[in-house]
């Protein structure tokens, strides 16, 4: 029997058009997984940095637009004929608006995070599938059931399910995991909106 490469390149090269197929396209999956991990990972890094800037009264390049959507909602409300709360809470709007545009662009990846982890797994299982319908078409032709006969449609089939796996599991712990990070990041952002929308109207008070 000829000997089975169990590298990830050896799998490759021994696999048919359609496994060559299936493996390249779930290693581009896998690569794009780990772009989506990386990036959002680098995400949670700029709100966490951003956060501790901007409750230390520093600036953020990533956060500032928050206060200054407050900042300019503030200025335009000033001589409307607005109670405070009302104030307040427009201005609120306009600040959790911009927090909301910021956090959608950071969590850009994850749904491509969330396609990967569902649909990779059937793509491996497709591979699956066809590598053990390239083992029976073997034994048909071949009228013999010995394993140097079934061995390479078996590890064909193998060969996809693992490389489906290796997409799809980073894929779903992270989106997993980014996404209660990114969540609890959200809730940082809402209560310091409440806390600067406060702060705002109160330097105003004391300016007018």
């Amino acid at each position: 029997m000829e000997n089975i490469n169990l590298s990830p390149i050896g799998l490759f090269t021994q696999a048919g058009p359609v496994g060559k197929t299936v493996i390249f396209l779930l290693g581009i999956a896998s690569v794009w997984c780990w772009y989506q991990i990386f990036e959002g990972i680098t995400g949670i890094y700029q709100l966490k940095s951003g956060l501790n800037k901007l409750k230390k009264n520093q600036s953020s390049k990533l956060l500032d637009p928050i206060i200054q959507a407050g900042l300019f909602e503030s200025k335009q409300l000033k001589f409307a004929d607005e109670t405070t709360g009302d104030v307040r809470q427009l201005m609120m709007e306009a600040m959790n608006r911009e927090g909301r545009i910021i956090m959608a662009r950071l969590e850009g990846g994850l749904p491509n995070l969330a396609v990967i982890a569902s649909v990779a797994p059937f793509v491996g299982l497709f591979g699956t599938v066809w590598g053990i319908m390239v083992s029976f078409s073997a034994i048909a032709e071949n009228n013999d059931t010995s394993l140097a006969v079934v061995a390479p449609g078996i590890a064909e089939a193998l060969a996809t399910t693992a490389f489906g796996l290796i997409a799809a599991i980073p894929a779903s712990m992270a989106y997993s995991r980014l996404g209660a990070s990114f969540a609890n990041k959200a809730i940082e952002i809402t209560n310091f909106i409440e806390e600067k929308s406060l702060s705002i109207l109160r330097d105003e008070t004391k300016r007018g």
